[in-house]
């Protein structure tokens, strides 16, 4: 047993913590740095030999860890406790004017807006968690609610604090920042790249998404990434500031860096000055940006003004005029997506638009195609949108050619030959082949495997994309058929991975049958109308013979979702893949109808924290004895349950008079009917 290191190492360890992440924040924050680069090294490495000897002193947020860890087998998705939301977009100054006076006419003023005004980065929006000022979680942005855990690979960026500065900070804080890659260093990794024969990326906010995807965090420590924070999310207990600049300033304080350019501005004219100036400074930039945003900038009146489904009314990005240009249109071809969306997409007369060569355009779905137009032959506008995405923005008829074909939209799947639908109200149309279309294979078996599907433990994302690219399974049949050698092959794998997967395979065969209908990925078909399905059918074979009419019947299915499942249902692919499945073994005990559960026809919300379930379980529970679920709370809920810290729902169902409930009873009314 070897001995503990002795205190002075101990001290000295501490040390050098604090003066290497001192004279970090001097560099990357403050760009002022006290002591040469040579100073610095000679204290890292006199940081990473006292820590070869004495590992036990290696701790996750010692600045040696920077240069990345043990590479992971797969991202763990990280749920934002306040949503991350996107921003609405303004073009021109009219667009702008216009946001600026539904501020007023919400607040009932005339009064000027002060507004925050900065930079909009081309990045990738992060949120960092610290808690009792030291670093511990990052995320991405994701879908707004659920992101990926990027703790490894954001901890590798030097100009990030692993510990707040000051002792004024709050218990739990999450910063927002945009993680980016400067020019310098975006020139610099592709020139690399092109001496190594590699593939380059196509601009710098792919170069720092991809960056900041790598299993291996060791890979991310060699890329040139930096941030700009500008926000924050949860604070507990909440900060004692009124204003969005003060809040900026604050951070700055305990570590953070914030951007530069950003100023207040208290008319209307001084956001727009601001926008041409910045305008102007584009080029001259160290980093690739695509607009400016503006934030009310009184927490009050941002608090007054609210939100709507996917942005904050009190914040607008006024984006960048595009870069535009001429090109022909050689041909349009119909791409299937993972999702089975068919896309159709414009080849085009290779064109130089906005540093790069373009000779694809999306035309996004057919209801574009016919509005605007767009023929083979024709002579088009084509435009980087967002500075990313190749887009047609319109043709020039009077130079259209005799000749010029029109597009239709196709009957089949380019790939698996399925249906190809496209419902009323919808605008893209989607191959239905689901089970069975090659296009489609990754996404719907790693679907038909999470954990509310089949719950395959081991099966992860990465794993699958494995076996469809060497082709071992083409559906989710196929994965029951796999041998323990072939898995063993596998890198990373082993015969004793492989026995456990073979296990959890073996496992997934007893399930439910709302979980089977749920696993199949058929559009519109989330948890809530699988388990009303699987209810009121019991079965599957009266399920694959219904009628839209018969589905209509059925609480939660409406016309479109019973529209998807007939037809799904009677694709021969599906089938043939759905007959193998059973044939393989999975299995499930015959539903009682939901009219006969004792809780049928009752609504419940769920709201707050649970201690004995969380809210998934709990929802399941409910849903087994017949009840509804339901997200908001209305005059025809029945009870909403309120585990700890519950949220708006609570004051809600008060108003309405609606029935309370604490986690003590719904645990009594499980007991009731022993589930």
């Amino acid at each position: 047993m070897t001995s503990p290191p002795p205190k002075k190492i101990v001290e000295r360890v501490n040390s050098l913590h604090e003066l290497l992440e001192e004279y970090n924040y001097q560099y990357y924050v403050l760009d002022d740095p006290t002591v040469p680069d040579a100073e610095y090294d000679r204290l890292f490495r006199e940081l990473q030999a006292f820590e070869k000897e004495f590992p036990e002193l290696v701790t996750e947020n010692s600045p040696s860890q920077r240069v990345g860890g043990q590479p992971l087998d797969a991202f763990t998705q990280v749920i934002h406790p306040i949503p991350m939301l996107s921003l609405n977009n303004a073009f021109d100054d009219e667009e702008f004017f216009a946001f600026n006076q539904r501020i007023k006419d919400r607040l009932k003023t005339t009064d000027a807006i002060e507004y925050i005004c900065e930079p909009k980065l081309d990045g990738l929006a992060v949120s960092l968690l610290y808690e009792a000022g030291r670093f511990v979680q990052a995320a991405t942005r994701g879908d707004g609610v659920t992101g990926e855990n990027i703790t490894q690979n954001i901890r590798t960026i030097a100009m990030i604090p692993l510990h707040l500065r000051g002792n004024d900070y709050p218990a739990r804080l999450e910063v927002r920042g945009e993680v980016y890659m400067p020019k310098k260093g975006f020139a610099a990794l592709n020139e690399k790249a092109q001496q190594k024969g590699e593939k380059q990326f196509a601009n710098p906010r792919n170069a720092a998404a991809g960056s900041l995807r790598q299993l291996d965090s060791r890979v991310a420590a060699q890329r040139p990434l930096e941030i700009f924070c500008y926000g924050v999310g949860l604070v507990e207990p909440a900060l004692n500031i009124d204003n969005h600049y003060s809040l900026l300033n604050q951070l700055a304080r305990w570590g953070f860096r914030i951007n530069k350019n950003i100023i207040v501005a208290n008319k209307e004219g001084h956001c727009i000055d601001y926008y041409q100036k910045i305008l102007q400074k584009r080029e001259s930039l160290p980093y690739e940006i695509d607009g400016v945003v503006y934030k009310v900038n009184e927490f009050e009146k941002q608090k007054q003004l609210g939100f709507i489904s996917r942005a904050p009314r009190w914040a607008i990005a006024y984006k960048f005029p595009a870069e535009e240009d001429i090109s022909q249109v050689l041909d349009i071809e119909f791409q299937v997506g993972r999702t089975g969306a068919i896309t159709p997409v414009a080849r085009l007369e290779p064109t130089f638009v906005g540093g790069v060569t373009v000779s694809n355009a999306t035309l996004h779905n057919m209801d574009e195609v016919l509005r605007k137009d767009v023929r083979i032959g024709d002579r088009v506008i084509i435009r980087r949108a967002g500075d990313v995405i190749p887009e047609i923005v319109s043709v020039i008829k009077e130079k259209r050619p005799q000749g010029s074909q029109k597009v239709t939209l196709p009957k089949t799947c380019p790939v698996c030959d399925s249906d190809v639908i496209k419902p009323e109200n919808e605008a893209v149309a989607r191959c239905i082949g689901g089970l069975y279309c090659s296009a489609q294979q990754k996404e719907k078996i790693i679907h038909f495997a999470s954990r509310k599907a089949m719950d395959i433990d081991g099966l992860g994302n990465k794993l699958i994309e494995q076996l469809v690219d060497r082709k071992m399974i083409s559906t989710m049949a196929d994965l029951y058929q796999l041998k323990p050698t072939e898995l063993a092959n596998i890198e990373r794998m082993g015969m004793k991975s492989a026995d456990n997967l073979l296990a959890a395979l073996e496992k997934s065969k007893s399930t439910t049958f709302a979980k089977f209908l749920y696993a199949l990925g058929i559009r519109e078909v989330g948890e809530a109308t699988a388990n009303s399905l699987a209810q009121h059918f019991g079965d599957l074979p009266p399920l694959l013979e219904a009628s839209e009419a018969i589905l209509l019947q059925i609480p939660d299915v409406g016309p479109v979702v019973a529209a998807h499942l007939a037809h799904f249902f009677k694709q021969p692919h599906n089938r043939e893949v759905i007959d193998a499945l059973i044939h393989l073994g999975i299995h499930w005990p015959k539903s009682i109808k939901r009219e006969n559960l004792p809780l049928a026809g009752y609504t419940y919300v769920l709201t707050g924290t649970y201690d004995q379930m969380n809210r998934d379980q709990a929802k399941a529970r409910l849903q087994a004895l017949g009840a509804k679920v339901s997200s908001s709370v209305s005059k025809k809920t029945t009870a909403v349950i309120a585990g700890s810290q519950p949220g708006s729902k609570l004051p809600k169902a008060e108003a309405l008079g609606v029935a309370i409930m604490d986690e003590k009873e719904l645990n009594t009314l499980f007991e009731k009917f022993e589930i």
